[in-house]
């Protein structure tokens, strides 16, 4: 498993400055995500890191609803950069 894999798209000034931000949340989350991912396809049956996989889903969900309803612009161009699809309303 190749640890630096994942590109960067974020710059370096802006992440010591915005750590707290939505979109760096979301950004963090999504390289644990794919890490993880990744990881799984080798380890099928890693129940512990299923769990956390699904924990992680569900707070970039959150924060992805919660960034859609405050500000729709910034939500789009961040799908659009992390190359996330929408996801489907009810």
């Amino acid at each position: 498993m190749v640890k630096n894999s994942f590109i960067s798209i974020i710059p370096k000034e802006k992440k010591e400055e915005n750590r707290g931000s939505v979109e760096f949340q979301v950004f963090t989350f999504t390289n644990k995500i794919r890490r993880l991912t990744s990881h799984l396809e080798l380890h099928k049956r890693d129940f512990l890191s299923q769990r956390g996989l699904r924990k992680i889903l569900g707070k970039r969900q959150r924060l992805l609803a919660y960034l859609s309803k405050k500000n729709r612009v910034r939500y789009k161009k961040l799908i659009g950069q992390l190359d996330i699809r929408e996801p489907k309303t009810r």
